[in-house]
């Protein structure tokens, strides 16, 4: 069973497949250039990888390892390090958005791997602004009083998907849960199953699977 932990908390608003590329589609309207450029690969980026927000703002530029298709997270929530493996297609992403900074920016003011038109580290401030109209112009709009999209739920979002994956291709989930925590820092395997406790069709695939166990040694 999925228990809730911790103090009241906002329901996670998980994003479908359309909804993400929806955003991305829209971030490419955004002026200037790089402006737009770096939201589309800061959403990307959380979609696909379920880093938390403060953990893609304080990414360096020498913390993408290319060669292995790695990400170096450090000093994270818990101050440890992780490394987070991404897909090649992600990768090639992100090779791209490093050529175009360099093209309109090749003297940035900080080392960040994302950055703000202005060549400095993004602000959660800012991006949670920007992100908010983004939702808004994509007709994305609150559920209910408590699940309103954030850029945060990009990370629930993630996780809710990995584990449907995992549930839909017959993994033992119980033994694969241990990975997706490390994958996404946390400390306790119990906070990544608060992530999943939102998702209806998560909880209806839990069902039908315990259903298939009972049944099975009848």
């Amino acid at each position: 069973m999925i228990h809730a932990v911790g103090p009241c908390r906002a329901t996670p608003y998980l994003y479908s497949e359309a909804e993400i590329r929806s955003l991305i589609q829209a971030a490419a309207m955004l002026r200037p250039r790089l402006r737009a450029a770096t939201y589309q690969s800061l959403i990307s980026l959380l979609a696909i990888s379920g880093l938390r927000i403060s953990e893609a703002i304080a990414l360096d530029d020498e913390d993408l390892d290319v060669e292995h298709e790695l990400l170096m997270v450090r000093d994270t929530k818990f101050g440890k390090h992780r490394l987070v493996p991404l897909h090649p297609s992600a990768m090639r992403a992100l090779t791209r958005y490093r050529q175009c900074r360099q093209e309109r920016l090749p003297r940035p003011a900080s080392p960040a791997l994302l950055l703000s038109s202005r060549g400095t580290r993004l602000l959660h401030s800012n991006i949670s602004l920007v992100f908010a109209r983004l939702a808004e112009g994509c007709g994305i709009t609150r559920r209910s009083a408590s699940c309103r999209p954030r850029i945060h739920d990009l990370r629930h979002s993630f996780a809710v998907a990995t584990v449907l994956d995992w549930y839909r291709q017959g993994a033992d989930i119980p033994a694969m849960m241990p990975r997706l925590s490390t994958y996404l820092g946390h400390t306790d395997p119990k906070h990544t199953f608060w992530y999943l406790s939102a998702a209806p069709e998560l909880m209806a695939l839990a069902g039908q699977r315990l259903a298939e166990h009972l049944a099975g040694g009848a």
